[in-house]
């Protein structure tokens, strides 16, 4: 099976599966093929639809939904670059989440801090081009995380301090874009005639 491949005995609905990754029958890369989780998706989606079950036994058809539920939190969890490097860190024992991650670099704390005054100013200046331009370098930004993790995490063994370093600072990253993302809705609602 190639990376990113879907096995084909996750389609079960009577397995109990915690592990995303096991969930949708994918092999545990960090680098998962975005068309290939989509399309598996939509497979189990339909596979487990609640009408399919329509005449089962009640413990079947809970079975059923309880295993749809499961794929749709997978789903959502490895299309995420975040979710995914949690859940490789999660089968590497290391349960990482923001509140128990370590502390980010000054310079990364120093840069986010400049980078939201300078997105408070163009909100409170109204100038849209100004957020565009941001949030457009922050994602080119995490783009590289992202691309920075992918590497670390084909290292055999995998650098998961330098992955949990990553992991936090595209965390800041995201929590920028979607503040960003909301000044740039407002600003847009407030500007429609």
């Amino acid at each position: 099976m190639g990376a990113g491949t879907p096995s084909p005995s996750a389609d079960e609905p009577n397995a109990v599966l915690s592990d995303p990754y096991d969930t949708l029958g994918f092999a545990p890369v960090f680098d998962l093929d975005g068309p290939s989780l989509e399309r598996r998706h939509r497979e189990l989606s339909r596979a487990l639809h609640p009408d399919r079950y329509a005449g089962r036994p009640a413990s079947e058809r809970q079975r059923a939904l309880g295993r749809a539920i499961e794929v749709n939190e997978a789903f959502r969890k490895l299309r995420d670059p975040v979710g995914r490097a949690e859940a490789l860190l999660a089968r590497l024992g290391r349960h990482v989440t923001e509140a128990s991650a370590v502390p980010a670099a000054p310079a990364l704390l120093m840069e986010v801090m400049e980078q939201r005054e300078a997105l408070a100013e163009a909100r409170q200046k109204r100038d849209l081009a100004r957020v565009h331009t941001l949030m457009r370098a922050v994602q080119v930004r995490e783009q590289r995380v992202v691309a920075d993790m992918t590497k670390a995490f084909v290292q055999r063994p995998p650098d998961t301090a330098r992955i949990e370093a990553l992991l936090g600072e595209l965390r800041y990253h995201r929590r920028f874009i979607e503040e960003a993302a909301s000044v740039e809705d407002d600003l847009d609602a407030n500007s429609a005639p």
